[in-house]
């Protein structure tokens, strides 16, 4: 069996509110000299500049950093920005990076970032969703998730929560700002940053890397919750839960279930991912989606574990646990999921 996420670049998009923190963070990272192969794209119009002296200007859009990491400023379209990196790359024109970073907007919605990676081939070939990583500002969250929509998604899509600030905040002030965050995303891990101080093990290499993915590496992609429960506050409309099915589905049938649901309830269907027991291949099917967008599926060598059942994890806005069940069962996908 043919490796197709070997290869590709992992690719970790940082978000999070505006004064979360985020160019702080990446700042402390690549110092760092186990990071020193690594481009950042970075918006325009982003707080503030990675603070790197530059030591060559390679295009007007391409800056080489003193530690040998290569900044890229975003001032159009992304799928061409990560083309052109290859490209340049692979004709030895900048550093031979083996990671990318996507420092977004504040106020960015980090779905469409996402997506990009979903709908263009040659992007899919060679590159590779890891992690989407949260900051949230203890002094300001609270206030921002309670109020403004932006930092409910980009917590919800997290698959990485790091609270900045929380040395300023208090520790009351930061204990309420985390009750909410899990409310709203509880089986993304959450740690606290004081300056953009954090270890590199929380930031990266979430993602799964090759098809021979170990237990450990699904678990910590996952983040499966309780299968049982449905995890939100009675207050809010972003909701997690997981399914799990004992018996294989056919692949038709789950297809058509995702369609009618991305079709149905696309916008609200914030993240999906799923390990898929499929009665027509041998190992597992790994699947994830953003809103109505799929990565194309990926067969995994073999189960990581003798529990061979189906698992789905489901991030929400104003989609029950009980709707989506009852459409796979509608669908003849599966039976009342256990």
């Amino acid at each position: 069996m043919s490796d197709v996420l070997a290869g590709r670049f992992p690719v970790s998009i940082i978000t999070g509110f505006l004064g979360s923190g985020k160019t702080t963070l990446i700042n402390r990272l690549l110092k760092r000299p186990d990071m020193n192969r690594v481009a950042v794209i970075v918006n325009e119009l982003g707080e503030q500049a990675i603070d790197n002296d530059l030591v060559e200007v390679s295009s007007e859009q391409m800056m080489l950093l003193n530690n040998g990491c290569l900044c890229c400023v975003l001032r159009g379209d992304l799928q061409e920005t990560l083309r052109d990196l290859f490209i340049k790359r692979r004709n030895g024109d900048i550093i031979d990076f083996d990671r990318v970073i996507i420092e977004t907007t504040g106020l960015a919605d980090p779905a469409p970032v996402m997506q990009t990676l979903m709908t263009d081939d040659m992007l899919q070939a060679h590159y590779r969703m890891d992690c989407v990583v949260t900051l949230a500002d203890a002094v300001n969250g609270l206030e921002q998730l309670e109020t403004m929509q932006e930092p409910v998604k980009q917590a919800a899509l997290a698959d990485r929560i790091v609270i900045t600030k929380s040395d300023i905040a208090g520790p009351e002030v930061t204990a309420k700002l985390e009750a909410r965050l899990r409310e709203l995303n509880p089986q993304a891990p959450i740690k606290h940053a004081v300056n953009g101080e954090i270890e590199l093990a929380f930031l990266i290499d979430v993602g799964l890397r090759n098809v021979k993915a170990k237990l450990e590496d699904i678990e910590r992609w996952m983040g499966e919750p309780d299968e049982h429960g449905e995890h939100h506050r009675h207050d809010s409309a972003v909701k997690s839960f997981s399914l799990r099915f004992t018996e294989p589905l056919t692949w038709a049938a789950f297809s058509q279930t995702m369609e009618v649901l991305g079709a149905l309830r696309g916008s609200d269907m914030l993240r999906v991912k799923g390990l898929i027991n499929v009665v027509e291949h041998k190992g597992p099917m790994v699947v994830q989606g953003v809103q109505h967008l799929f990565h194309p599926p990926v067969e995994l060598a073999a189960w990581p574990s003798s529990d061979h059942s189906t698992r789905i994890v489901f991030i929400t806005r104003n989609i029950p646990r009980e709707t989506v069940a009852n459409l796979f069962a509608a669908i003849g996908a599966v039976s009342t999921p256990a």
